[in-house]
């Protein structure tokens, strides 16, 4: 592993966790958003993160060789709208977007679960960026130890 690849692990990951991080804002902002621009109720929105330059599965990759490296970080590959939670109906049919039977439709959309998710991006990004911070003082200590001999 070159010197130089731990601070392109842990700046992936920060990258990656600050994307996730605005998604999470975005579902906490859209809560009450009952119309969008097509018309229907927001529906939340998930990152999904995946190994970094990697060609096999992390599963092959660990049994075959628990001790060698490989990869360089992780990489967001997709924003997917999380379809498997169901949308809130709530009975109030003097708002504008209620049905023929008085009920709204309101996003997916949970602040309880956005908060935790958000906790967890915010220690994961702070886990990363500790873990920057140590690559950086092991490299400044062997450059001073190479400079003062």
């Amino acid at each position: 592993m070159g010197m130089f690849t731990a601070f392109d692990i842990n700046a992936s990951g920060m990258t990656a966790e600050r994307y996730r991080m605005d998604i999470i804002a975005e579902n906490i902002a859209n809560a009450e958003t009952t119309r969008t621009e097509d018309g229907t109720p927001y529906r939340r929105k998930v990152v999904v993160f995946e190994e970094k330059n990697s060609q096999t599965p992390f599963r092959h990759v660990l049994n075959a060789a628990r001790d060698r490296y490989s990869g360089t970080g992780v990489k967001v590959t997709g924003v997917y709208e999380d379809e498997w939670t169901e949308m809130k109906m709530v009975y109030d049919p003097s708002h504008p977007d209620a049905d023929e039977n008085g009920y709204v439709t309101y996003p997916n959309v949970s602040t309880i679960t956005e908060m935790t998710n958000l906790i967890d991006a915010s220690r994961a990004y702070e886990a990363n960026s500790t873990a920057f911070s140590a690559s950086k003082n092991i490299a400044t200590r062997g450059l001073d130890i190479l400079q003062n001999g």
